[in-house]
């Protein structure tokens, strides 16, 4: 059985972004996967890397301390599904805050000679997916920040044997049957996973 750990970064029940959570959550479980399914939002997440776990940042054992939990978490994961909309070309403040301070050095990635080096390779399948206020267009014009994010950084810690990013562009002029098709396309994806 696998064990996904599904991030989720929405603070409102009714919006779109908790339809497609909604979505992956099911259809993930209807596989018959153990899932993780973790709403940073309601579960309080504070985004805030205080100054004392910047400090200790690099101090394996020390740095993990403050976020224990997650990191227990991750580690247990076979699987990464990353579920939030995309704001000003970037994540929301909740998800950005659990890769400052989750993402940890001993836990996400090792240095050895100042080289990044994976840690997380228990993870096999990876998946981010998302929505844009913006078109492809302007996304891909602003360097799609999010894309690389997760295609190369956190890709890169992982270094999967699946990795899938799934967007819904321009959500300001979306129709209510591009949104089915994308919950549908969603669906298909996270059958294949």
């Amino acid at each position: 059985m696998t064990r996904a750990l599904v991030l989720f970064a929405h603070p409102c029940a009714e919006s779109f972004s908790a339809a497609l959570h909604d979505c992956v959550v099911k259809r993930l479980r209807a596989r018959g996967w153990d899932v993780d399914d973790c709403d940073l939002n309601a579960e309080g997440f504070s985004p805030v890397l205080t100054a004392m776990e910047r400090r200790t940042y690099h101090d394996a054992g020390h740095n993990i301390a403050p976020v224990a939990d997650y990191v227990a978490r991750l580690r247990q994961a076979e699987a990464l599904v990353l579920v939030f909309p995309v704001w000003n070309f970037g994540y929301p403040a909740v998800l950005k805050g659990f890769f400052d301070r989750v993402f940890l050095p001993g836990v996400s990635f090792t240095l050895q000679n100042g080289k990044v080096m994976p840690n997380l390779t228990r993870i096999r399948k990876l998946a981010a997916v998302t929505t844009y206020g913006g078109t492809r267009l302007r996304a891909f014009m602003a360097g799609d920040p999010p894309r690389k994010t997760v295609t190369r950084a956190v890709w890169h810690v992982c270094r999967p044997e699946k990795t899938r990013y799934l967007a819904l562009y321009d959500m300001n002029r979306v129709t209510d049957g591009q949104r089915a098709g994308f919950l549908s396309r969603v669906d298909a994806e996270m059958e294949r996973l």
